[in-house]
């Protein structure tokens, strides 16, 4: 987290800004976000804007998209805004929270395997819950995967049908993340769980090893039959995520079955293909813990404390008196 730079917007809505959300430009995120605060001080919330060279309009569909959804693990979307003077946005209750890139600069490497494994086990159990509402996320990345003490939550939902409609490709578009972006989905394919599968075995490489690509023997090896399947060309021979689920965790594997598809999910999943969301129709599971390693609660517990201490700018009028 940092102060605003000069060209950072002063206000979001009705919130003024206090601070950028990540402290370092993360290149391949689809979204800049800020923490906000309410005019009387008792709401802080994280808000969220789309990035230069991301469409605009079809950022906010996919804005409004997540504001309907209720999925564990997906960040909240409580609030959208925008128009004609003011670019959209979209907020939600603020939370400490470190995206992964900046959890792996705050403990100065790859995460311990334990903290993989469970960052893994936390992300498919999500996926397998969103998928069986017939829900792609369309936009999993290192960037868009938030770090808190309650769990990880996934931003940037919608990333990469916001970057271009179906038929048209996406290779190199601003906002997406190239290593973790499917080949179906690059070459302008519709987005669908595949790709998130796809974006799931890149990000656990990421987690395990700094990077998307990684050789296979740079992976510990719990991680490296689960990434080469997740990672494969072929859509049809990557694993469903409740699959990878019971892969990560597999000494639960109720919670496998409960997120393997029924077939009142498999029909969701079919009336989905004409829609960009999905509300859901049945209970979830909540989030879980990860054990994050003491360097980055540390990190938590600093940002938790610069946001309490921030105080709301004053408005240039009163700076004249």
């Amino acid at each position: 987290m940092e102060a605003p730079r000069h060209d950072d917007p002063r206000r979001v809505g009705a919130y003024a800004v206090l601070a950028r959300f990540d402290a370092a430009p993360e290149l391949d995120s689809a979204e800049r976000r800020f923490v906000a605060r309410s005019a009387d001080g008792d709401r802080t919330l994280l808000a969220r804007l789309p990035r230069p060279g991301v469409d605009p309009t079809r950022w906010a569909i996919e804005a409004e998209g997540a504001r309907r959804l209720s999925v564990p693990g997906f960040l909240p979307v409580g609030e959208v805004g925008g128009g004609a003077a003011e670019p959209p946005w979209c907020a939600g209750p603020y939370v400490p929270a470190l995206p992964l890139p900046a959890a792996l600069r705050a403990h100065g490497g790859p995460l311990p395997d334990p903290a993989v494994r469970a960052l893994g086990a936390a992300l498919a159990r999500t996926l397998a819950t969103a998928h069986a509402q017939g829900v792609p996320h369309a936009g999993l990345s290192p960037a868009a995967v938030l770090l808190t003490a309650d769990g990880p939550r996934l931003s940037c939902f919608g990333a990469v049908r916001a970057a271009a409609p179906d038929g048209v490709q996406r290779s190199g578009l601003p906002g997406l993340d190239s290593g973790c972006l499917a080949p179906e989905q690059a070459a302008g394919g519709r987005p669908l769980p595949p790709g998130d599968v796809y974006a799931l075995g890149a990000v656990l490489a990421y987690a395990a090893t700094g990077h998307t690509v990684p050789e296979r023997d740079e992976l510990p090896s719990f991680l490296r039959e689960p990434v080469t399947a997740c990672l494969a060309r072929d859509p049809e021979r990557r694993p469903q995520a409740y699959e990878l689920l019971a892969l990560l965790e597999p000494t639960a594997p109720t919670a496998a079955h409960e997120a393997a598809p029924t077939a009142a999910h498999e029909a969701a999943r079919t009336a989905a293909h004409e829609a960009t969301v999905l509300d859901p129709a049945t209970p979830s599971p909540s989030p879980r813990p990860i054990p994050l390693p003491a360097s980055v609660v540390v990190a938590l517990a600093h940002q938790s404390a610069q946001v309490l201490a921030a105080e709301l700018p004053v408005p240039a009028s009163r700076t004249r008196h």
